[in-house]
């Protein structure tokens, strides 16, 4: 599966699952993190874990392709799956207002 593939059914299974305000990142140029951010929010704690399980369960089932690393289950304010070249932020609204993600990738020059 191709990276630009793999961000947009990620989005995709977000869509489904009901999150809120879904962007798609490319970070390529900015950093050698990942090549997309997929930055989502949602409405409750437990609303936020049934999309990180849902994502999780659906890239296992269909496509074989799980994530390298898991943070913030535990707490379910800041979830991040890390897909290598695709890292899925899903966020509690007031996390996401306050660290701003889209504002610092989507700003941020690349490397001279």
């Amino acid at each position: 599966m191709e990276i630009q593939e793999l961000a947009n059914t990620i989005v995709s299974i977000l869509e489904n699952k009901k999150g809120v305000d879904i962007e798609l990142i490319p970070v390529a140029e900015k950093t050698v993190l990942a090549d997309y951010f997929v930055i989502c929010s949602g409405t409750s704690s437990t609303h936020i874990k049934a999309l990180a399980d849902e994502v999780e369960y659906m890239m296992k089932r269909d496509h074989d392709i799980v994530p390298d690393h898991i943070e913030g289950r535990e707490s379910a304010r800041w979830i991040l799956l890390d897909y290598k070249d695709v890292v899925v932020h899903i966020f509690h609204p007031e996390e996401r207002q306050n660290y701003s993600l889209e504002k610092l990738w989507e700003m941020k020059k690349p490397a001279e």
